[in-house]
């Protein structure tokens, strides 16, 4: 390998194969190497007997599940917001022409034991069994501030600055009980814990934006669209866009050692005998351990089932979001369904998914709550990772390492990482001012 590259891209996850997409279209001539024969790393959709040997060994799935291939099981649950970053840069690479997307029917909050539709509009929140009557009233001027708030024009700001006032404060002004603030903040902002009370509105107000702005693109019954058999497709959509511009893959090339010089600086990357050379390096945090410390784990169970969640309006499609509060934890837990209508499962099957930042030793136990709304299940596993974070500094060393996915069911967090990454690299912002209803066509 005497070529030199721009950037050696290691794994295949999807940050990965996004960066080495963008990376590729701006002209960078780049490798991506990966030491599994698959596409997706860490974010692959597994069939059923994958399922079944990564968390049952030699065991075999019986025989009432259906057949192996009709299953395509995200081993990263997310959904995506309908008019969110990942979908800005979908239509900005033009990938959409790999992927099929479906909206996603149902978006619920858990509030004092029981499963309630998310109200997201000034209209929902009057008919919303959450609030009562007054509360209801409250509510509602609140939403119509959030959607009548334009950041350049100041006779909206209602004569706050909200890059000042706290988000706490905001509410207070509209008198809202906690209970409203748990769901606003969780199941419509989208924040993880509570700690967005104390920071400024502004982040919250553009979060709530967000996320109206997503139910209103499919007039559907959840902000979030998903892809046509599962997330698998992501990452190698974008190895094709890669592919296309240039860029060049190798799958199952063993070890995938990075090479320093003597001031600590990548040079290359050597995978059996063989060194490539590059100026920069981008992988997922296995890769380069010594520079990555752990900042906590996900606990999640996977259920295979033959029926919807209940209480959900027989959604095939659905997220409900626990608050913390309501579980007397320090994080959320998500629950994330699809099913045969999006093909990742066989007619009449149905997958779930209970996550969370684990908080202790026990992930059984700790995911009980989600698992109990899921009514019986046919079968059941559990699975723990640990998250990382990069901790080098990659102007000295040129490696650009990517944060592990976390616990929410939607890719908002996902992107933000990549976008910062894609600056780091190479000194501009992704222009995402994309005109998204011309993209409307490539949607079901």
């Amino acid at each position: 390998m005497d070529e030199e590259y721009d950037v050696i891209v290691l794994g295949t996850g999807l940050k990965e194969c996004i960066l080495s997409g963008l990376l590729s279209v701006d002209g960078l001539k780049v490798l991506h190497m990966d030491r599994n024969d698959y596409y997706g790393g860490e974010s692959s959709s597994l069939n059923l007997i994958q399922l079944w040997k990564r968390f049952r060994g030699d065991d075999k799935p019986p025989a009432h599940l259906g057949s192996s291939r009709d299953y395509n099981v995200d081993m990263i649950p997310k959904f995506m917001m309908a008019n969110g970053t990942l979908v800005r840069v979908l239509i900005h690479t033009d990938v959409t022409k790999y992927l099929s997307f479906k909206a996603v029917d149902g978006s619920y909050v858990y509030n004092k034991g029981k499963i309630h539709k998310v109200p997201a509009t000034d209209m929902e929140a009057l008919k919303s069994p959450l609030m009562g009557l007054f509360e209801k009233r409250r509510a509602r001027k609140f939403f119509i501030f959030v959607q009548d708030y334009d950041e350049s024009n100041p006779k909206t700001h209602e004569g706050m600055d909200l890059t000042r006032v706290t988000t706490k404060e905001l509410i207070a002004k509209y008198g809202l009980d906690d209970n409203t603030i748990d769901f606003i903040g969780h199941a419509l902002a989208l924040h993880r814990d509570d700690r967005y009370l104390d920071l400024p509105a502004l982040d919250t107000v553009k979060r709530m934006k967000l996320y109206a702005e997503s139910l209103a693109r499919f007039q559907g019954g959840s902000p979030y669209i998903y892809p046509l058999y599962g997330l698998g497709e992501l990452p190698q959509a974008f190895a094709r866009l890669s592919a296309v511009y240039g860029g060049t893959y190798m799958l199952n090339k063993p070890e995938c050692k990075v090479e320093f010089d003597d001031e600590g600086k990548v040079i290359g990357v050597t995978s059996e005998g063989e060194t490539a050379k590059c100026k920069k390096v981008v992988c997922d945090p296995s890769y380069l351990p010594n520079k990555v410390r752990k900042v906590g784990k996900v606990a999640r169970a996977i259920a295979i089932m033959s029926h919807t969640i209940p209480n959900t309006n027989d959604s095939h499609s659905v997220q409900i979001i626990i608050p913390q509060k309501q579980l007397g934890r320090r994080s959320d837990m998500y629950v994330f369904c699809c099913s045969y209508s999006h093909n990742v499962a066989p007619r009449g099957k149905f997958i779930a998914f209970v996550t969370t930042e684990a908080e202790t030793d026990h992930p059984e136990s700790e995911l009980k709550p989600g698992i109990d709304l899921l009514g019986a299940v046919d079968e059941i596993f559990f699975d723990t990772y640990d998250r990382y974070e990069p901790v080098n500094e990659p102007t000295l060393d040129n490696c650009f390492i990517s944060m592990s996915y976390d616990a929410t069911t939607h890719f908002e967090s996902t992107v933000v990482d990549v976008l910062n990454m894609y600056t780091m690299i190479t000194g501009k912002a992704v222009d995402l001012s994309v005109d998204l209803s011309a993209a409307s066509a490539a949607e079901e």
